[in-house]
C-alpha cells in the first residue's frame, strides 16, 4: 500500500513554507512517526512525519524547494524491514564512522535506520557486535545525546563576491521568516497612519515590589516575578479602559475586540517572534511568567507553533534587554498599536521641588492613527504610567 506524504495545514494565514532539511532518502526504510522533513514558514519551522512505517519509494521535493498545502513531498509503502528488495538492502549497507576513541566502527543497517530517524550522534555510541560492529540494541539502549542541529543561518548556502577595490562580501539569501519579518514591517509602515508617544516611568515601585515579595513569590509559584509580567497586566487594563487601542480595521469597518490576547516579542536566532499570551486580563502575574518562560523555551527548542501565533490584539516589545534606551516601534498587522519597553536607568528627575536620582524608563507606543486618536494614544500610556508608579492600583484596577 501506497501512502501519499502532503505538505500539512500550517495554522492561520500560512498558505507556503521553505523545504529547509530533509532527513531521508528515496530507498531509506522509516518507522512511523519518523522525522522526514523540516518545513521553515513565515512564523516557525515544523516537521512533516511518516504517516506509517516503510520504504521511501519516490520524493518529490528537494531542500530549498518552496511548497504550498497539500503539496506531494513523497510516497511511503508499507512495509517492515524484513521487505526491503535486495537492491534496497544493497543501497543500505553497513555504514563505518570513526568512533570517539579514533577506530573506525561498523553500524548494522537496522542501527543506521534508528540513528538517522533520532539524528543520534553515531560516534558517542558503543559497539557489541563482532568487531565492535554498532547493532540494534547498541542503539536502543544508547543514552548518546542528538547530534547538534546547525541554525538556518549556518546552513544557508553563503556566495562570495569582490568589489573593485578587492573587498569582499559574503551573499546570503534570506530566510522564509525573514523575508516575511521584512514584507510585514514594510506593510504596515505603507499601510498604517504610524504614530509614536512617549512617556517615562519612575520604576522605584515596581522595582521596590519585586525585592520585597520575591522571595515568597518563587517560593509559592516556583517562578521569578519579571517587569514583562507586569507591564503585561498593566496593558491589559489599560486596554479595557481604551478599546479603541486594543481594536483593528478590517475594511470599512472597525473590530472592537472584548478581549485581551498580547503578543510578546522573543527574540531568536532566526529574527523575531511574537506568541501570544491569551486572556492576559483575566491571569495572574504568575501565570502570565509562566507563559512566557513556556514560549521562551518553545522558541529556543524551535517548538513554537502556527497556533501560538494566532487572535493577538496588542503587542509589547522590551528592547531594553538589548539596551536600547529609546525606539519607535512598528506595529504587529493587523493590530493597531505596539508598547515599547526601553532600559532603565538612572537619571536626576525633579519629585515634590527636589532633584533626585531615580530608575527611568522610556517608553514609546506606536499606534495607528486611523483608528486611534492621539488623545487616547496619550491616555493610554498615561495609564500604564500610573499603574507601575502606583502598582497597588492593579490590584484595585483605579
Amino acid at each position: 500500500m501506497t501512502f501519499e506524504v502532503k505538505v500539512p495545514q500550517m495554522g492561520e494565514s500560512i498558505s507556503s513554507a521553505t523545504i529547509s532539511k530533509i532527513y531521508v532518502k528515496e530507498g531509506d526504510f522509516v518507522e512511523k512517526d519518523a522525522t522526514l522533513i523540516e518545513l521553515e514558514t513565515e512564523k516557525v519551522n515544523l516537521v512533516v512525519s511518516a504517516p506509517e512505517s516503510g520504504f521511501i519509494s519516490k520524493f518529490f521535493v528537494k531542500d530549498g524547494d518552496e511548497v504550498e498545502v497539500n503539496q506531494l513531498i513523497c510516497n511511503i509503502e508499507a512495509g517492515t524491514k524484513n521487505d526491503a528488495k535486495p537492491q534496497q538492502k544493497e543501497e543500505i549497507k553497513s555504514q563505518e564512522v570513526v568512533s570517539q576513541s579514533g577506530n573506525p566502527t561498523q553500524i548494522s543497517p537496522a542501527a543506521q535506520n534508528i540513528i538517522n530517524n533520532k539524528e543520534l550522534d553515531s560516534k558517542s555510541i558503543e559497539g557489541s557486535g563482532r568487531n565492535g560492529l554498532i547493532t540494534k540494541p547498541d542503539v536502543v539502549n544508547s543514552t548518546t545525546p542528538k547530534v547538534e542541529q546547525k541554525s538556518a543561518s549556518t546552513q544557508t548556502t553563503m556566495q562570495s563576491t569582490t568589489n573593485n577595490f578587492g573587498e569582499e562580501s559574503q551573499v546570503v539569501k534570506m530566510s522564509s521568516l525573514r523575508r516575511t519579518i521584512a514584507r510585514r514591517l514594510k506593510d504596515a509602515q505603507n499601510t498604517a497612519a504610524l504614530l509614536t508617544t512617549f512617556n517615562e516611568i519612575d520604576m522605584s515601585p515596581a522595582m521596590a515590589m519585586r525585592k520585597k515579595y520575591q522571595e515568597d513569590f518563587q517560593k509559592k509559584y516556583d517562578v521569578k516575578l519579571g517587569f514583562m509580567s507586569i507591564f503585561a497586566k498593566a496593558a491589559s487594563l489599560a486596554l479595557k479602559e481604551l478599546p479603541a487601542v486594543n481594536a483593528q480595521i478590517e475594511g470599512d469597518n472597525i473590530i472592537y475586540k472584548n478581549y485581551c490576547h498580547i503578543s510578546v516579542a522573543i527574540g531568536t536566532e532566526k529574527g523575531l517572534v511574537v506568541p501570544v499570551i491569551r486572556h492576559c486580563d483575566k491571569l495572574s502575574f504568575a501565570e502570565i511568567e509562566k507563559e512566557i518562560i513556556n514560549y521562551a523555551k518553545k522558541a529556543k527548542n524551535g517548538t513554537l507553533t502556527p497556533n501560538d501565533f494566532v487572535g493577538g490584539t496588542f503587542t509589547i516589545s522590551n528592547g531594553g534587554v538589548y539596551g536600547s534606551m529609546l525606539s519607535t516601534p512598528i506595529i504587529n498587522p493587523p493590530q493597531s498599536a505596539i508598547l515599547g519597553m526601553h532600559s532603565i536607568i538612572e537619571r536626576p528627575v525633579v519629585v515634590n521641588g527636589e532633584i533626585v536620582i531615580r530608575p527611568m524608563m522610556y517608553l514609546a507606543l506606536s499606534y495607528d492613527h486611523r483608528i486611534i486618536d492621539g488623545k487616547e494614544a496619550v491616555t493610554f500610556l498615561v495609564k500604564i504610567k500610573n499603574y507601575i508608579e502606583n502598582p497597588e492600583r492593579m490590584l484595585l484596577n483605579c
